[in-house]
C-alpha cells in the first residue's frame, strides 16, 4: 500500500541574498521576505523573493499600513535594482 502526505512540507527559507551596495541592510521579515533598511535604520520597503520558471527574482514592495497590503513597486532579476528602486522611490 503506497500512502501520500496529508500534511504540506514546509518551504526552507532562502539565505538573505547579497547586496553589492553598503548603503542598505536587510533583516528577515519572514522565509522569502526582508525589510530594506538604510544606514540610519529607517525602513525604505520590503525585498520578496519570487520563484519563477526561469530562476529566482526579487520583488520590490512597501507596505501600505491603512490596509496592511503589501504595494509592488517592481519585479527584478538583481537584489540590487530592488533595492535601489525602493531607494529612489
Amino acid at each position: 500500500m503506497i500512502t501520500t502526505q496529508k500534511h504540506p512540507v514546509p518551504e526552507i527559507p532562502y539565505a538573505a541574498p547579497r547586496l553589492a551596495s553598503d548603503r542598505e541592510h536587510l533583516v528577515r521579515a519572514a522565509d522569502h521576505l526582508w525589510r530594506v533598511q538604510n544606514d540610519a535604520g529607517r525602513i525604505l520597503g520590503h525585498l520578496r523573493i519570487v520563484a519563477d520558471p526561469l530562476g529566482l527574482h526579487y520583488r520590490a514592495e512597501r507596505l501600505h499600513l491603512a490596509t496592511g497590503a503589501f504595494r509592488l513597486v517592481g519585479d527584478f532579476w538583481r537584489p540590487d535594482d530592488a533595492v535601489q528602486a525602493l531607494r529612489n522611490g
